[in-house]
């Protein structure tokens, strides 16, 4: 039955948009590390006084920055199965797949900088998207 929730189903919503944020931000705080790899977020990282993440760039671009790239790809597509909605799935998707695309075998291209920006902005556009306008469950018309 649609439009009736359970406790349960609360809960996983909230869950689900929770681990959204994380891995949007999770991507961006490992994002802001490397400033030889993004040179934009560097200097945005010591306009912020965040200078001190560039101690740990090998552990954040290598690790943390596909780890929470593939988490908010796997949030999404999960809410993107729930919901049905196909251009709040697709849109949802892109900016995890754009950064991990660029992470992985684009990397040599010199344009692939621009599509990392792309992916991890649009990533923040789309959470912020989803706490103003939250994707509403089809209500059944009987």
């Amino acid at each position: 039955m649609y439009g009736v929730y359970t406790a349960s189903k609360v809960e996983v919503i909230m869950m689900n948009k929770i681990l959204d944020k994380v891995g949007s931000g999770g991507v961006w705080l490992a994002a802001l590390s490397c400033t030889a790899c993004f040179p934009a977020l560097g200097s945005l990282a010591s306009a912020l006084g965040l200078s001190f993440l560039s101690h740990f760039e090998g552990i954040a671009v290598n690790t943390l920055l596909p780890l929470f790239a593939a988490l908010a790809l796997l949030v999404n597509s999960y809410n993107w199965y729930q919901h049905e909605h196909v251009v709040r799935g697709i849109s949802s998707v892109i900016g995890p797949i754009a950064v991990l695309l660029t992470l992985y075998p684009l990397w040599q291209y010199h344009w692939s900088t621009y599509l990392f920006y792309f992916g991890i902005t649009w990533m923040v556009f789309m959470s912020l998207l989803d706490v103003v306008k939250p994707v509403k469950e089809p209500v059944c018309k009987v």
